[in-house]
């Protein structure tokens, strides 16, 4: 769902969906990459053709349609209507995993920040976790 909503958001702005771009918003989509040279190395293997003025333009579109943040490294950011499956994964010390949907990870978000008395009428417009080893 969410690359299609991507794809029609460039297709609004009048872009051509080409096999290159489709597989940049596939790397994108499916990696956790930080920055546009580990975007173009990973792209070049898959097509020696691509070049790294196409990686950068079309990060620099992504940006602007408000598909990408730079501030979260180049993921893909999802609103609160977003219904990405996935979204968030946490594993526990008895190490089972839970992997929780964006709107089930929103909901659980809202509910700890209304319980702890943050959100006062506040709405929630970003969140940024650093991971640790």
């Amino acid at each position: 769902m969410q690359k299609e909503n991507i794809i029609q958001k460039l297709k609004e702005r009048g872009c051509r969906i080409t096999k290159q771009r489709l597989m940049l918003l596939d790397i994108i989509l499916e990696e956790d990459c930080s920055c546009c040279k580990e975007i173009y190395y990973k792209a070049s293997r898959l097509d020696d053709k691509i070049g790294t003025a196409t990686v950068y333009r079309m990060v620099n579109t992504l940006e602007e349609i408000g598909a990408i943040s730079r501030k979260n490294m180049y993921r893909i950011t999802c609103d609160q209507d977003c219904e990405m499956e996935n979204a968030c994964t946490i594993e526990f010390d008895d190490n089972t995993i839970v992997e929780l949907s964006s709107s089930k990870w929103n909901q659980i978000i809202q509910s700890g920040l209304l319980a702890c008395g943050y959100l006062n009428g506040h709405h929630v417009r970003s969140i940024m976790a650093k991971s640790y080893e």
